[in-house]
Order: C-alpha cells, then structure tokens, then sequence
C-alpha cells in the first residue's frame, strides 16, 4: 500500500485520506481498507470494529481481486466504516472521508 496525498476537493485534508492499494500484493484488501480507516482517524487498529460486521469482506476481496483476463479496470464500491465514508475504486485507490454531515 502506498499513501497518496489527499485528493483535491472542497474538503480539506483532515476530512480526507486516500492511499493507494497495490492489487498484486499479498495483504488482503480488507487489511488495507481497516488501516487506512484507523490512520484517518488517529487510531489503533484494534479499536475498530472488525470490518465483516460492515461490509461483507469476501466478497469485496472477489470483487477487486485479479482476474483471469487482467485487473478489473473500472467500477468502485462505497460503504461507511467507524462513522467515515470509505470509497475502494478499481485502481486500487482507498478514499477515506469524514462522514458527518456538516461538511454539506
């Protein structure tokens, strides 16, 4: 995994995280997505809930996983963690956001 600056956008950076997850590695995608989380939110790991109680983690690791004809190229999945708003695209890229509803 390697972190990426924030996005631009008219949120500022501490409403913002992104990093970008390498496909080809052997960490799970599921690992990835609960470190970022927990990064965004100046946490240890262990103080978040485990992420199956939230999203279904098999299936998101199908979903963004190699196939047999390449790398999916397109499509992304977003679900909210541990009060935040998490984006997986199909690039690799991990977007974690504030998910309160005083930034609209």
């Amino acid at each position: 995994m390697t972190e990426m600056t924030p996005r631009s956008s008219s949120l500022s950076t501490d409403d913002c995280y992104t990093v970008q997850y390498d496909r080809l590695d052997t960490e799970p995608l599921s690992v990835a997505i609960v470190d970022a989380v927990a990064t965004f939110c100046d946490e240890e790991i262990t103080a978040l809930e485990p992420l199956h109680y939230t999203v279904n983690t098999d299936a998101l690791e199908r979903l963004f996983e190699p196939r047999a004809n390449g790398l999916r190229s397109g499509g992304s999945v977003a679900f909210e963690y541990h009060d935040c708003l998490v984006t997986v695209s199909a690039d690799g890229e991990i977007t974690v956001e504030s998910n309160s509803f005083d930034r609209y």
